[in-house]
């Protein structure tokens, strides 16, 4: 039976998510799809909000990345490469 929480939570438009509650929606759907035992149609109810969570975050960090980037222009327009890997970027936090 589907939680009237899992019921509010799929009304939520993801195009207004944030990139962390896409996430955690999209982490919770995975869990919701991987106990199994559901009928077809919510399986595959949740497989496309799951692509769409997924398509949403991935947009985000996209938009992020151009961000950074400009971010990192230099005054003479060259961009400045840099790696920032997800445990350099936790400690700047």
């Amino acid at each position: 039976m589907v939680s009237d929480q899992a019921s509010v939570a799929a009304a939520v438009d993801i195009s207004r998510l944030s990139f962390d509650e896409a996430l955690v929606e999209l982490q919770r759907t995975v869990a919701e799809l991987e106990e199994g035992g559901l009928p077809l149609e919510r399986s595959i109810a949740l497989y496309e909000r799951g692509v769409g969570l997924h398509e949403r975050c991935a947009a985000l960090l996209s938009q992020a990345e151009l961000r950074v980037q400009k971010l990192l222009e230099r005054s003479t327009g060259a961009l400045e490469a840099a790696e920032i890997r997800a445990t350099e970027a936790s400690d700047q936090e």
